[in-house]
């Protein structure tokens, strides 16, 4: 791979070629097969000489960041040797000295300062290359791109992408994470292979559910309120409530609640997050209706309770996969709705298993 950064005409040294990694030298046949000798044949082309390789311009820089070759060969894990022939190499490239020495030790030449925010910006461009040869994954496996909303990635998706990469270890996963309209918009726009989100429709899209997710009216269980276990909802307006993420499909689902019923909450904080609103719930500070796969596990343990609403209807909704209808999945993608499937199963068994325990 290599890149060709143009020099302005004014400079009189035609393009920089900088490859990556270690090369061998090219002739003119070579370089005549990849297209690169034609635009500056007229110019006079490329002696030896004037090649510049990665591994000098990281040598420059260490030695310029740590201000001796020695402290450099330690840096880039090399011997101190090669350090002088990298350096030595890109000054007979570019035919200048690029550090001077003195009696204060090793310093950038005015060369040198000039070359170094390049070089910078060379390295830069380098990783940036780099990574997008990555991410394509050519050789090592694949690529699978996931588009979630944020509580889904936080509450479901890491124990599903454990087991998923324990059995599909090559496989690259990027998650991006936003509200259900963002994952929307992500998975339509090709962003994203698959979104997740919560009882999600749209023409343009398949939409497979994969469970019901409500969310769960709690409270701390020490509290007044959590003695009934059945509240009305006149009654739940005017506790302290706790709403989070405004403008989002739950903040809008538990609002809509309550003004259908011509009521008015009493919420006296308003947060970003689940996880924070569920933190100021475990310490007393008022009610939330909050994910059912949020509190789960604080429900389990005691450290919360759900309390069930005697008028009104459960706000429901479901957990749902969704990719693009005119697109097929790709084997990954696959894959990965099967481990959904599993794991969604399984976390919805779990409560019938316990039941039956107790029951024994």
């Amino acid at each position: 791979m290599f890149l060709v950064l143009t020099v302005p005409g004014s400079a009189r040294v035609g393009k920089l070629i900088v490859f990556i990694g270690p090369i061998k030298f090219l002739d003119q046949k070579d370089l005549s097969q990849v297209g690169i000798i034609g635009p500056y044949r007229g110019g006079g082309g490329h002696k030896r000489g004037e090649w510049v390789e990665i591994g000098q311009v990281e040598a420059f820089l260490a030695v310029g960041t740590f201000g001796g070759f020695r402290r450099a060969a330690d840096a880039l894990r090399v011997t101190q040797p090669a350090i002088s022939a990298r350096i030595r190499a890109l000054e007979q490239s570019l035919g200048v000295p690029l550090f001077v020495r003195s009696q204060t030790g090793l310093s950038l030449s005015a060369a040198g300062r000039a070359f170094r925010p390049h070089a910078e910006q060379l390295l830069h461009a380098v990783a940036l290359a780099r990574q997008a040869v990555h991410d394509l994954r050519p050789a090592s496996g694949s690529a699978l791109q996931i588009a979630a909303a944020l509580s889904i990635c936080t509450y479901v998706l890491p124990d599903v992408l454990k087991r998923f990469q324990a059995a599909h270890p090559k496989v690259m996963i990027t998650v991006r994470s936003g509200h259900s309209k963002e994952v929307l918009e992500m998975v339509l726009g090709g962003q994203a292979e698959i979104g997740l989100a919560r009882s999600l429709q749209h023409p343009e899209v398949e939409t497979l559910s994969l469970r019901d997710d409500p969310l769960v009216l709690v409270a701390r269980p020490d509290s007044q309120v959590a003695r009934a276990r059945r509240v009305r909802l006149e009654d739940v307006a005017g506790q302290p409530l706790v709403f989070f993420d405004r403008g989002s499909s739950d903040w809008t689902l538990t609002h809509g609640l309550f003004r259908r019923a011509g009521l008015v909450p009493n919420v006296v904080l308003e947060v970003e997050t689940i996880e924070t609103a569920k933190r100021m719930v475990e310490r007393g500070m008022g009610l939330a209706f909050l994910p059912h796969l949020a509190v789960v596990n604080e429900i389990r343990r005691r450290r919360l309770v759900g309390l069930e609403l005697s008028d009104a209807e459960p706000l429901s909704r479901s957990l749902d996969v969704i990719h693009p209808r005119q697109r097929p999945l790709s084997h990954e993608a696959l894959a990965l709705l099967k481990t959904l499937r599993a794991a969604v199963g399984e976390e919805a068994e779990a409560p019938r298993r316990r039941a039956r325990k107790v029951e024994r």
